[in-house]
């Protein structure tokens, strides 16, 4: 009974102190600035992630593939190359 007592109260500490209120902004510009912070730090865990999932995929990949991804990426180059169209 009372390990459950404690989990309770921990969570119910939790959760309070999650919805706390922060200091609001006196300014459209300074809301502007939280929230463009905000997306910048959204974007960048999204990128992190992104990136992570990515490593994943090609850590599950075999040794031949990644080869024939490799060289396909450097005959497509070469054409391109050739026939004047050069995308990165």
């Amino acid at each position: 009974m009372f390990p459950l007592l404690v989990c309770g109260t921990l969570f119910f500490m939790d959760s309070c102190a999650s919805s706390k209120v922060g200091k609001t902004p006196e300014t459209v510009a300074e809301s502007e600035e939280l929230l463009a912070k905000k997306r910048k730090k959204e974007a960048k865990a999204a990128k992190k992630e992104n990136k992570a999932a990515h490593k994943r995929h090609w850590d599950m990949q075999s040794k031949a593939a990644k080869k024939s991804v490799k060289e396909n990426k450097k005959r497509l180059k070469k054409n391109q190359k050739k026939k004047g169209r050069m995308i990165p």
